[in-house]
């Protein structure tokens, strides 16, 4: 078992205290025997009285000139490390400290500096957060407040009024979908295990979506590739249908007229694999790094609706089943996003037992008509 930094900086303490007594010892003889043979220790300093307490002397003496010459050396990374922790507390977060130190203590002041590092990028996420969500919130509003001054003219026609009333409607309606989601990704943050988890079919999950959606893809023309297994899959319902809608949404979102969306569903191994698949303008690797992150887009122009909460949401509940999501994109030839979902024993046992539930009603059903057709 590995020793913990404690233990290591009390070892390190003991030999330091006993190399600074030994080395102090070992002058402290040599200079009393050096000035006994010189002759140069007065004879009452060699009494049994007074040699302890020269003794004593002498070995503080050296003892402190050590201890001061090698402390600065040998706890420099300790009071670097400790200037660091200050100026961290203060909220400096891109300090740094030499890791240049030897065993444990250059451990201690790695892991420092990737705290360090990891505390700097959460406050910039931090930052950005509150500039990204003040601009969201702030754009909206903006929007609703300009176009009821302009209803409040005189010489507006009907159209005008018409068109700034659906403005405005519009520009309500995402504000109050941005404030949702946001209450429900912090529903999800603080929340750690997923609860009425039942099973359910997913791919009937996945065409019940599709359907939802379907407004959206007519109005584009687009095409459906399907290729959904029969799968069972123990969750909630509920909170999947929030990953399905979100998906989707962005692969017609993103698709061109008369493009091709693509869903495929199924069981691979211990584990079950949706991808869900555009043809559309597709995404850099820079922006895929960051795909997930709060309030991002990708359209840096906005000039697609979305306010970059849901892919945050996405991730954060195929995380909360302790799946994954994966996104494969290239510019100008599309996107596919990737969710894993873990695939338990229980749900194969109740998928093979709808199965069979199915085929024994057919049969049944099959039996009715063969007797009722010979009555």
């Amino acid at each position: 078992m590995k020793r913990g930094p404690l233990h290591s900086f009390n070892a390190l303490l003991v030999a330091y205290l006993f190399f600074v007594l030994l080395i102090s010892g070992a002058l402290t003889g040599t200079s009393y025997l050096v000035l006994f043979f010189l002759g140069l220790v007065p004879g009452f300093l060699l009494t049994h009285i007074f040699s302890p307490f020269g003794i004593i002397l002498v070995l503080i003496v050296y003892a402190m000139m050590i201890a001061v010459r090698v402390g600065r050396s040998q706890l420099r990374p300790m009071n670097d490390l400790t200037d660091a922790m200050y100026r961290v507390s203060q909220g400096d977060f891109s300090v740094r400290v030499d890791e240049d130190a030897p065993g444990d203590m250059g451990t201690l002041i790695r892991s420092f500096n990737e705290m360090a590092s990891e505390l700097g990028g959460i406050e910039m996420f931090r930052k950005d957060f509150i500039n990204n969500f003040s601009h969201e919130f702030k754009t909206p509003i903006v929007s609703i407040r300009g176009f009821a001054k302009q209803l409040q003219r005189d010489d507006l026609s009907d159209e005008q009024r018409r068109e700034y009333t659906e403005i405005i409607v519009s520009e309500s309606e995402r504000l109050a979908n941005m404030a949702s989601n946001i209450l429900l990704l912090t529903k999800l943050e603080n929340q750690q295990i997923v609860t009425d988890k039942e099973p359910y079919r997913l791919d009937e999950q996945l065409r019940s979506c599709i359907l939802l959606l379907e407004k959206q893809w007519t109005a584009k023309d687009m095409e459906l590739a399907l290729d959904l297994d029969e799968v069972t899959y123990i969750g909630n319902e509920e909170m999947m249908s929030h990953v399905w809608v979100n998906l989707l949404g962005n692969a017609i979102k993103f698709s061109p007229e008369g493009g091709e969306l693509g869903v495929c569903c199924q069981r691979r191994g211990s584990a079950i694999e949706v991808s869900i698949r555009d043809h559309g303008s597709g995404m850099d690797e820079a922006t895929q790094k960051r795909i997930f992150e709060k309030f991002y887009q990708g359209d840096s122009a906005h000039a697609t609706e979305g306010n970059g909460l849901g892919l945050s949401l996405v991730k954060r509940i195929v995380d909360l089943c302790a799946g994954k999501v994966a996104v494969d994109s290239r510019v100008g030839e599309g996107t596919t996003f990737t969710v894993t979902l873990p695939d338990p024993p229980a749900a194969r046992r109740e998928e093979s037992a709808s199965g069979r539930r199915r085929g024994e009603e057919g049969g049944k059903r099959a039996a009715k008509a063969r007797t009722e057709g010979a009555a």
